[in-house]
Order: structure tokens, then C-alpha cells, then sequence
């Protein structure tokens, strides 16, 4: 169903329909131990947020395509098992058997069991996850934009990219005060520092994103404004942006 006019009702309408995750609800509902403590949320799990449509790693690029979906971590500077992205992977070719309208009043647990895979991308911690995730056609990396981290011993970036030839390796965490034997995802390089796109990164082919500049009012209502990028993959200058015709360095832009 198309959405045709203002104040349709997604509900009544049939307009939404909903695939539920158990794997993410099992992870933010789980009591683990964290040291001596007690934590809620294995792997700090907080939801999700990031998501985007991607071949296999370590695939062709023109090969079927995956839904990979990014948790949401809580930024908890005193638990040492939240410095890991969290990425699931999923088919939903047929999906349509899981699909049920959207009531927020009664949600549904129709969907699949468990993800085909589960990945993990150290990356140190940062607030909240993945709150983008873009696969770019272009490289065959996907661009994961965050909101920074705050402990200390990690550079706490605020961009990504998880290179998309490099096949999942064997490795193992910490969880539940335990080793556990998981898949990782390798980075094309450790980060960057750049300040824009946890709340908007849309590749658009041949290297260039939209990538959204968010921001507050005087009163207090967030807003967001959309530039024009060019990626680039420096060190210091990961994208320069494009201002009616003129290309500028992101130092020209200030937070």
C-alpha cells in the first residue's frame, strides 16, 4: 500500500508491516555477569539501530544480497564487554510468511529464530552502536557512522568502514564471563574522526553520500541539513564536500 496522504493510520491501513528478531530481544532481556556484577544486556545490547542490504562478505559484488542489521550498545565506560559492534545477518528471501501488520498495542513474534550469522567489528566502545549502516556498491565496504565513544583507551571514532572482500574470521570474545568462539568483521582501517552522518550516510555511487549535518534549534527541535560528499579514504580528510560546484576540505565545516 502506498502512502498517499497526510494523516493515513498505519495501523488501520495496513501500511507497515513487521519481521520480529528473537536473537536481539534475547540479547537486551539477558542478565549476564560482567566481572563480579550482574549486568542487563548481553553484549550491552540496547536494540537496534544501523541496517542496509549487502552481498556476503567476501563475495561478488553483484552477488544476492543480505539484510545486515547493527545493535544498538549501550556506551557503559564500566563494562568490558561492550567494545564490539554487533552485526546479524539475515535471507529474507520469503520473508512474506513473517510479515505481520504493525500493532504497537499488541506486537507481534512472528520472524525468523536466529540469524544465518552473528559478526562482530572491534571497534572500542561507542555510544548506542551502529547508527548507520550503508553498503557502498562503489568499494564493497560498508560505511558504519556512529556516536562516538568515551573510554579512554580507544581513539573513539566516530566513522568506520568494514571491508566487504575480506571473508569472517574465527576469533573469540568475552561474555557472561566467558570465552566464547564467534565470527569477526575486519576494518579497512582502525577509524575516522568525522563528526557528521550517525544521523544520515546514503551512498549514491562513484564514491559520492549524502550525509546528514544534525543539529538543534534555538528551542530545542532537531534538524538536520544534507550535504553532498565525496569520499576520499584519508587519514585526516576521509570525505570533502561539495558546496554549490566547489569542493572544500571538512575542516572548513565546524561542529
Amino acid at each position: 500500500m502506498l502512502i498517499t496522504r497526510p494523516d493515513m493510520d498505519a495501523e488501520k491501513e495496513d501500511l507497515v508491516r513487521a519481521v520480529y528478531l528473537p536473537e536481539v530481544l534475547r540479547d537486551y532481556q539477558a542478565q549476564v555477569k560482567v566481572g563480579n556484577k550482574m549486568e542487563l544486556h548481553r553484549l550491552a545490547c540496547s536494540g537496534i539501530d544501523g541496517l542496509t542490504f549487502a552481498p556476503a562478505i567476501g563475495s561478488s559484488k553483484n552477488s544476492k544480497k543480505y539484510l545486515y542489521v547493527a545493535y544498538g550498545i549501550y556506551g557503559d565506560t564500566t563494562r568490558t564487554d561492550n567494545d564490539n559492534q554487533v552485526i546479524l545477518k539475515y535471507d529474507i528471501q520469503n520473508w512474506e510468511k513473517y510479515a505481520r501488520r504493525l500493532s504497537q498495542g499488541k506486537l507481534h513474534q512472528s520472524g525468523p529464530d536466529k540469524p544465518m550469522d552473528k559478526y562482530f567489528v572491534k571497534t572500542g566502545n561507542t555510544s548506542y552502536g551502529i547508527q548507520n549502516l550503508a553498503y557502498d556498491a562503489a568499494t564493497g565496504n560498508l560505511f558504519a557512522a556512529v556516536y562516538h565513544g568515551s573510554k579512554s583507551q580507544y581513539p573513539n571514532y566516530d566513522l568506520f568502514v568494514i571491508d566487504g572482500h575480506k571473508t569472517p574470521v574465527n576469533t573469540e570474545i568475552t561474555s557472561d564471563n566467558q570465552r566464547l568462539k564467534v565470527k569477526a568483521l575486519s576494518l579497512v582501517t582502525k577509524g575516522w574522526h568525522f563528526p557528521w552522518g550517525a544521523t544520515g550516510l546514503c551512498p549514491l555511487g562513484d564514491g559520492w553520500f549524502y550525509i546528514s549535518h544534525n543539529s538543534k534549534t534555538k528551542d530545542g527541535q532537531q534538524q538536520s541539513n544534507i550535504h553532498r560528499y565525496k569520499w576520499t579514504g584519508d587519514v585526516k580528510t576521509p570525505f570533502i564536500w561539495q558546496n554549490n560546484g566547489e569542493i572544500l576540505p571538512v575542516s572548513y565545516l565546524k561542529r
